[in-house]
């Protein structure tokens, strides 16, 4: 079971079928969906997202750490903003990719910086060497996103899903590098 993270402005834990509504409002956005097809469509009404979450849950019950997924919430008032993942990439279930969604009203808030650099160190405490995203050619917000925590783009490959993804690798040091360059958000600190 995912672990609850706590950073300066958010809370990763995990899902509960209560947030069908909110999550909804994530994986039921066209904007949202554009770039998990065809991996993940476009969750189309609330029993399909309360069925996809009771899935989600029993999947993170078996999940080793650091792998898990968990929903984003904001602390100042609680409200679910987004989904968070660590999960195993296939088809060989070796490499670790980060993921995350949230929800366009919170787009550009270093949201998923800051959600990123917390799982990212997650996965470090659980002497994981590296961490991958993968990143559909286009998604520029999310290209960014991850090379704001020092991650690097390292090739595209089709391996993963059948599609031509963008790939971008991160390693402890790397990390800790961009946190000292302060290319994080306000609050983090480098061990």
């Amino acid at each position: 079971m995912a672990e609850q993270l706590v950073t300066e402005r958010l809370v990763l834990r995990s899902w509960h079928v209560d947030d069908a509504r909110a999550a909804l409002d994530v994986f039921g956005h066209a904007d949202v969906a554009r770039w998990l097809s065809p991996i993940m469509e476009q969750v189309p009404d609330l029993p399909a997202m309360r069925l996809l979450l009771r899935q989600w849950i029993a999947e993170d019950a078996r999940s080793i750490p650091p792998a898990g997924r968990w929903s984003i919430q904001q602390r100042k008032d609680e409200r679910v903003i987004g989904g968070a993942t660590l999960l195993p990439l296939p088809p060989a279930n070796e490499d670790l990719e980060i993921g995350w969604q949230l929800h366009p009203d919170v787009w550009g808030q270093g949201y998923s910086v800051e959600t990123t650099y917390a799982l990212a160190q997650w996965a470090f405490q659980h002497e994981v060497d590296e961490i991958f995203a993968v990143v559909r050619p286009g998604n520029t917000r999310a290209a960014a996103a991850v090379r704001r925590n020092g991650m690097e783009w390292v090739g595209e490959t089709s391996k993963y899903f059948g599609l031509t993804m963008e790939v971008f690798r991160l390693r402890v040091a790397d990390l800790n590098l961009a946190a000292k360059q302060q290319r994080l958000p306000p609050g983090f600190e480098a061990e």
